[in-house]
């Protein structure tokens, strides 16, 4: 009977387990052992309900193209429970000059894929819709290699694009820099584009164009979410794991390798294991595997994380009629706010707040701003409120406040970030029965941790 040790309870631990345990349940013999330090599995899944509001404390939604996550969802019996984002009130504000602009119509991203929208709104300088235009006639270029997403945008947009619309976006989604993040890494498709094509406008029609002849249906909701929060698939993933599997509160130790199999030492006891799954952040893997590995260690170690804080508030119906439509905001670093992005999230999932309740949640921290998740709750409230105040003209008394702090949990991927995953992945092939998994390695999404730890389990089981 094959035994694996799966370290690590976050999603992509507890996605790996549950692929484990279906097999166990399919007739496979094996046993899984799954460690956590905390108390609690689930990681950045954290949902709390407070004064008729639904709280995200981590992410709140995931991207419904990626099909991982709604299809576990469904595995474990969770597929009624899958709700879309309100997209016909889907609008983006960014502050630019102090004041909201709205996105223009036809911004797929960051690509302008109608001209007249983008050309007349006050998001853009002059100059910039001008490179607008002339951007449908650049001519395709080879690609060179890796390079920043700011460089790409730069070249067929101008610096501005960058500072508003680029940059913001990044740091909302991976908290880091477009001047640090990898083209390859994170936006693939416009190295692709602009290989193909030359202009990304014209890339990102003719990509709208095919997906609308595949799927003549209508266009699912772009965010899918779980009707009583993320941590719904956090709970019912271990609901449905063998309860003697789970070993919360189990701080590691060490991870050794043997001559057949593996040695496992957490809260004070050692395992032997014919296979290991290691889902923690891969700094925190390269510590556990430096006595097994000293050039995977050195490799993992070269991935950066950053840190972020959440605050959520909630407010009255006041409020809520005085507040912008749509999703919400995002903020220039340009800006000088410490403020990266403000989420309505009684707009974006409608159920989430009661009818006479207004919730926001705002983003602060990333690579651009280390030191905010080290201030008292007091100082982070006091500095939401004041740039809410400023930005929104939002001066009313919360109901209620949250803070929850987030510290080296989003994975950067800086220049170069896909060949340091190929070297890691070949010394990988070195050990057998060792696999890795989690939001360090090729994507940081809820659902690329699904697939990242889903393929572990298959990994380890494919390994003599």
């Amino acid at each position: 009977m094959k035994r694996i040790a799966i370290i690590g309870g976050g999603i992509s631990g507890l996605a790996a387990a549950f692929a484990l345990e279906e097999r166990r349940r399919a007739g496979v013999r094996l046993e899984y052992v799954l460690y956590e330090s905390s108390q609690r599995f689930g990681g950045v899944l954290l949902t709390e309900q407070v004064d008729g509001c639904l709280v995200e404390a981590g992410p709140d939604s995931f991207l419904t193209e990626k099909p991982w996550a709604a299809d576990l969802c469904r595995r474990i019996g969770l597929g009624d429970q899958l709700v879309g984002s309100n997209d016909a009130d889907r609008e983006t504000h960014i502050l630019v000059n102090g004041r909201l602009a709205p996105m223009p119509h036809g911004l797929m991203f960051l690509v302008p894929t109608e001209v007249l929208p983008a050309f007349f709104s006050p998001l853009f300088s002059f100059s910039t819709k001008l490179r607008m235009v002339r951007e449908w006639f650049h001519s395709p270029r080879p690609s060179n290699g890796d390079e920043t997403v700011a460089a790409l945008v730069e070249r067929h947009y101008g610096a501005e694009m960058v500072d508003r619309l680029a940059d913001p976006l990044l740091s909302g989604v991976y908290g880091g820099a477009a001047s640090q993040l990898s083209v390859r890494a994170v936006l693939p498709r416009f190295a692709e584009m602009e290989s193909i094509y030359g202009s990304l406008g014209r890339g990102m029609v003719a990509a709208r164009k095919k997906m609308k002849q595949s799927e003549p249906r209508p266009a699912p909701s772009i965010f899918t979410s779980l009707k009583n929060g993320m941590q719904q698939l956090a709970v019912a993933i271990v609901e449905r794991l063998s309860a003697d599997a789970l070993r919360a509160n189990s701080r590691m130790q060490a991870v050794r390798r043997q001559e057949r199999g593996w040695v496992v030492s957490a809260g004070g006891a050692s395992e032997h294991f014919d296979a290991v799954i290691v889902g923690t952040p891969a700094t925190a893997a390269a510590s556990l595997l430096e006595s097994v590995s000293a050039d995977m260690a050195s490799e993992l170690s070269g991935i950066s994380y950053s840190s972020s804080v959440t605050v959520a508030l909630g407010f009255g119906q006041e409020v809520r009629a005085s507040l912008p439509p749509g999703f919400g905001f995002l903020v220039p670093r340009s800006e000088g706010k410490r403020l990266l992005a403000a989420t309505f999230v009684h707009n974006k999932f409608l159920h989430r707040a009661a009818a006479d309740r207004a919730l926001l949640r705002c983003f602060l921290g990333g690579s651009g701003d280390k030191q905010v998740v080290e201030l008292p709750d007091e100082e982070i409230l006091r500095i939401v409120r004041e740039e809410l105040r400023q930005i929104l003209g939002l001066a009313a008394e919360p109901r209620f406040t949250r803070v929850y702090r987030w510290r080296g949990a989003m994975a950067q991927y800086n220049v170069g970030h896909l060949e340091r995953v190929e070297r890691i992945e070949r010394l990988r092939k070195q050990l057998p029965g060792f696999a890795l998994a989690g939001n360090g390695y090729r994507g940081i999404g809820v659902p690329d941790c699904i697939r990242s730890g889903e393929q572990a389990a298959t990994e380890v089981l494919a390994a003599e």
